[in-house]
């Protein structure tokens, strides 16, 4: 077992009140670093972001087109498959 090391309670109470400074402070500094660590983001363009966007748009409408046809596909050769065993049976 690992064996702690021998401080006083003096050390241990000037620890914690270190703690708790640090604690204290926290929300205020969260917020002024989120900012400065904002500026730094590289944002994108309206262009770039309006071409990306057509791009985004444009690849859904030709996926949803793909799926409708294969959809459509796979109805035709299950309603064949099902006219097929219909006139068997009958």
């Amino acid at each position: 077992m690992k064996k702690k090391p021998n401080m006083m309670v003096s050390q241990k109470i000037v620890g914690l009140n270190a703690i708790k400074k640090k604690k204290g402070k926290g929300k205020g500094k969260f917020f002024q670093d989120m900012k400065e660590e904002m500026k730094k983001v590289s944002w994108t363009s309206k262009d770039e972001l309006k071409t990306c966007g057509k791009i985004v748009i444009g690849s859904i409408f030709v996926l949803g087109i793909g799926i409708y046809l294969v959809d459509l596909f796979i109805r035709l050769i299950l309603d064949g498959i099902g006219n097929l065993v219909r006139s068997i049976g009958a």
